[in-house]
């Protein structure tokens, strides 16, 4: 529905697979960054079930979703994020392959406004118009008045609906984050899609099977200090997606020790 074939579908095609998307396939039904749909589960739970219909729609055995989440940052104080998932599932050889990209500066931004003068304002600081903007009554905000507006006409047009029909008389607005709409979020699954094609090739040395590569990451950085375990990451594990081969590999930042203040010994 959003246009993603266009971030994916060179790479893809430089590895020989190429990208069918199903016809009249209702992806929003699985949830909608405007709210008007909740997403059900986690971001893996929507992608899986998403995936799972698509599949069943066009009979393919191998299928591949994306999906995104944005918010708060998880460190940063005032600063957005975003986490842009892919999965590559083939049920015919019982394997999946999951891939993540992190965002730390992602086209993700909100405000709310009293008048056109301030919506200006949010409007100078997200790219508009080549990021879209959706704009709904600040007290109904999975109502809006306007999604995917590129056009100072149509925001003008949405802003004066939803503060008339706001009981604050406000009107909330967003960037807009479907894909399509977003040309930051773009180019943020293009590269995740070049990260799992290079993935896709890499098989396993055991059993052949295509997605070597990161499976998890174990925590327990020996403390500076003490010398016990500490939050913070110790080593990667990488592996087979289909059989048991895995071989653990050391930070690859080189660090061998933690900080104190990451120890729950030496900083509880």
């Amino acid at each position: 529905m959003h246009g993603k074939e266009q971030a994916l579908g060179e790479t893809f095609a430089s590895i020989g697979v190429t990208l069918c998307v199903p016809k009249a396939f209702d992806s929003d039904r699985f949830g909608t960054f405007s709210g008007e749909i909740e997403r059900q589960g986690s971001m893996q739970d929507a992608a899986r079930a998403k995936l799972t219909a698509a599949m069943a729609t066009t009979g393919m055995s191998v299928g591949l979703v994306s999906e995104g989440a944005y918010g708060a940052h998880p460190v940063i104080p005032f600063a957005a994020a975003g986490t842009e998932l892919l999965i590559w599932r083939d049920d015919e050889n019982n394997y999946e392959v999951v891939e993540h990209w992190f965002d730390a500066n992602p086209a993700y931004d909100h405000a709310q406004a009293k008048n056109l003068q301030e919506a200006r304002q949010f409007l100078d600081r997200i790219s508009f118009p080549d990021t879209a903007v959706i704009v709904a009554p600040a007290s109904n905000r999975e109502a809006p008045c306007g999604k995917g507006l590129r056009s100072m006409r149509d925001v003008e047009h949405a802003v004066k609906t939803a503060i008339d029909t706001c009981i604050h008389s406000m009107c909330f607005l967003q960037t807009d984050m479907r894909a399509h709409m977003n040309p930051r979020r773009m180019e943020t699954i293009r590269q995740l899609g070049k990260k799992m094609a290079d993935r896709l090739v890499c098989r396993c040395h055991a059993c052949g099977t295509p997605g070597w590569g990161l499976l998890r990451k174990d925590t327990g950085l020996p403390c500076k200090w003490c010398g016990g375990p500490s939050l913070l990451v110790s080593h990667e594990v990488h592996g087979c997606v289909a059989c048991d081969e895995t071989i653990m590999k050391p930070r690859s930042d080189g660090q061998t020790q933690a900080d104190p203040a990451h120890c729950p010994m030496c900083n509880p």
